[in-house]
């Protein structure tokens, strides 16, 4: 009887309909389904197997996000616990957005905090990621984007073609074809914007950049075997000393 609920089951039928088949009770049909591990169908098929990708240099491919975050007026309720309507809280004080950039082999960072997401802002962004990749020597050539205005302006393709950058959009609603850039805001989140608490939004700002150099040249990254970032440019000792400050 085991053997035909299994059977049964591997041509996608359901519970009451192999119960119904089978002369079987559902909630028999269900148990003997979970003890098989397929009382859901998703467990018929093979687990996709997981598709990692990486660029063979740096440049080759740079990832661009945004994230946006609260300013900070005072400690938050992170910190002191206190939520949107305890006292004191600091109600309309705006936004802040945060601009990533993430080179796709090396996985070094560059990341600026702007008052907007608008397309002057993404633009001075993209000039400003292009020029700090330049000081190490390296030459961007494809740039990663989802499909926000910002992005899809004609000022940024303008921008792109005056630098020589080929834009790629990510696929519409499938934020892991931007996984790099999603990863990395999700530990610059957790490692730096939530990690402490700021008295205010240009006290976190100035700690973004100190904790922007440790993530870049001293914390060992995962997906590069516990190496750092700067170590997948291969910079010389002389290079490495003029531009570790």
């Amino acid at each position: 009887m085991v053997e035909e609920i299994e059977q049964l089951r591997r041509q996608r039928w359901t519970g009451r309909q192999i119960a119904a088949e089978t002369g079987v009770s559902p909630a028999t049909v269900s148990r003997v389904l979970r003890r098989l591990g397929l009382n859901k169908l998703s467990a018929l098929e093979p687990a996709e197997p997981v598709r990692r990708y990486e660029r063979e240099k740096p440049g080759e491919l740079i990832h661009l996000d945004i994230k946006k975050l609260g300013r900070i007026g005072s400690v938050g309720h992170r910190i002191t616990g206190r939520y949107p309507g305890a006292v004191n809280r600091h109600h309309g004080i705006g936004w802040e957005f945060v601009h990533v950039c993430i080179d796709d082999a090396s996985r070094i960072a560059f990341v600026q905090v702007l008052a907007d997401q608008r397309k002057e802002s993404a633009v001075a962004f993209l000039e400003a990621a292009v020029a700090h990749f330049a000081k190490l020597g390296v030459r961007i050539e494809r740039v990663m984007t989802d499909n926000g205005s910002c992005y899809q302006s004609k000022s940024f393709r303008a921008a792109c073609k005056r630098r020589g950058l080929r834009q790629i959009f990510t696929k519409p609603y499938t934020p892991k074809t931007n996984g790099k850039a999603e990863r990395f805001i999700q530990t610059a989140l957790r490692e730096w914007a939530y990690a402490r608490a700021y008295h205010n939004s240009d006290q976190r700002s100035v700690e973004l950049l100190h904790w922007l150099h440790r993530y870049n040249w001293h914390r060992p990254h995962g997906s590069l075997k516990a190496n750092t970032p700067i170590s997948r440019l291969g910079l010389s000792e002389d290079n490495l000393l003029r531009l570790h400050s």
